[in-house]
């Protein structure tokens, strides 16, 4: 197990400075430990419960429900094409209530709200706790016992801040993909493939390449007031330690918008590349890390502006002309 970095009185001129460009995950020790919702859960569950429902507007959220026999850990029921849990809207007010009775339960009933946008549900929560390192970005919020996150990435850079209790998280690099046998596209549990091995209780018979992903794994175990920096694309199962979590997250993205979606090329090179011969695959890979996997480098530095074509710099016009090519492509 590798060891993350720490971090204390980070800034908003260091984490774009010092932080951001390591491109690994790193603990923000105490960064919101300011926040009024902190200050108030440190004492008691019920004084942060109470400031929540004085921000709530009463929209309806997304709860998730399970059994007490998952003991928090929301996945896949007796197959890929089932869950453990259920889920649907319900108001953050009721699920606090249930999450405050079940506290005293030897084995309660998992309960998850899961990525509410507190602009549309606490309007001024985020006045009163602002993180000044993203001062533009949305925040949304979680709210639960204690629950597992299977390992997952997201297509964003992602800032998470415990709010109340502790989280563990344990993290992998993009590039252990092939490790972490990433379940179904089709039928995901929160919108991303998510790894079919659990990075605390991993079955190596059945899942040995994990060993390999073990050897670079980062955990860390965040308490009330310090955040965690998650890179685009990093790997990240957490687990919700307390009885009553609350976190607050903030994903964004700030490189230039593509002009079309990575998932949608994926496919598109599935449907005409991956059944190909394994000598015709390696030309198209070879075609692939040169043309598009290049490092930022111009493969066609060589060519003058005029005689680099469709694979040139892309134009409105040249963009356009790409997505009628496809259209045509695709029966």
């Amino acid at each position: 197990m590798s060891t993350i970095a720490i971090f204390a009185s980070v800034t908003p001129e260091n984490f774009v400075t010092d932080i951001r460009p390591r491109n690994t995950p790193a603990v923000l020790k105490g960064a919101i430990s300011a926040w009024p919702a902190v200050n108030l859960g440190q004492p008691s569950d019920e004084a942060l419960v109470d400031y929540l429902k004085k921000h709530d507007n009463g929209e309806l959220a997304g709860v998730y429900l399970g059994a007490p026999e998952i003991r928090g850990n929301f996945f896949y029921g007796a197959n890929t094409r089932s869950e453990n849990f259920r889920h649907g809207p319900a108001p953050i007010a009721m699920a606090l209530d249930r999450l405050m009775a079940a506290r005293t339960d030897e084995n309660p009933q998992s309960i998850y709200v899961q990525s509410v946008p507190i602009k549309t549900h606490m309007p001024g929560f985020a006045d009163e706790n602002r993180l000044d390192l993203l001062p533009e970005v949305e925040p949304r919020i979680w709210i639960g016992n204690q629950t597992v996150t299977r390992a997952h990435y997201d297509l964003n850079h992602n800032i998470a801040c415990v709010v109340a209790g502790r989280r563990r998280f344990h993290l992998f690099p993009p590039e252990q993909l092939t490790n972490l046998y990433p379940g179904p596209f089709d039928r995901t549990i929160g919108g991303v493939p998510v790894s079919m091995v659990d990075a605390e209780k991993p079955d190596l018979e059945r899942y040995p390449r994990f060993a390999e992903a073990q050897k670079v794994m980062l955990t860390a175990e965040l308490e009330a007031g310090d955040a965690i920096y998650i890179p685009y694309g990093w790997w990240h199962q957490v687990h919700s330690l307390s009885r009553f979590n609350v976190l607050v997250n903030y994903w964004w993205d700030d490189a230039p918008k593509a002009a079309a979606g990575g998932y949608e090329a994926l496919f598109h090179a599935i449907l005409a590349l991956r059944d190909m011969p394994e000598g015709h695959q390696a030309l198209w890979k070879t075609l692939f890390d040169y043309y598009v996997f290049s490092g930022g480098e111009d493969p066609l530095a060589h060519l003058a502006a005029g005689d680099k074509g469709s694979l040139g710099p892309l134009t409105p016009e040249l963009t356009a002309r790409i997505r009628a090519f496809l259209r045509k492509g695709l029966p």
